[in-house]
């Protein structure tokens, strides 16, 4: 299949489908007679993979990693467990300093009197030198 097709059947940009092939996430697909990219199920398979990966917050280089586990059937599952878990500690951290910035603009907004006087701790707060 061409790679409009493999974009709708997997889900896949057919943009991020090149993208992924350039970087060596998905091996580069024989070319039919007028050059085209010929996809077949294990792409796919694959392209879903990835996809399902990026939804869950992986980035490329865990994918990459994620993808050679998947392709090793001699591993252990502890491998892809210890990837998994990493990533979820990552969104943790993450989520953890989301909401402190989220807690701070509403401290912030709450102090702000939002009338007609020019005076307001958003602006003073942002305008504030914390590069020391």
């Amino acid at each position: 299949m061409n790679i409009g097709e493999a974009s709708k059947q997997s889900g896949v940009s057919e943009r991020m489908i090149r993208h992924y092939e350039k970087i060596g996430l998905i091996p580069a697909p024989p070319r039919r007679g007028a050059g085209y990219r010929d996809y077949g199920a294990r792409d796919l398979h694959r392209l879903r993979f990835i996809a399902n990966a990026r939804d869950l917050g992986f980035p490329i280089e865990e994918i990459r990693t994620l993808l050679g586990l998947w392709a090793d059937t001699g591993r252990s599952s502890a491998d892809v467990k210890r990837v998994a878990l990493a990533r979820a500690e990552e969104l943790q951290r993450k989520a953890e300093a989301l909401t402190t910035l989220r807690e701070t603009l509403v401290d912030l907004a709450e102090r702000c009197h939002g009338d007609e006087r020019p005076d307001c701790p958003i602006n003073t707060e942002l305008s504030l030198d914390r590069k020391c």
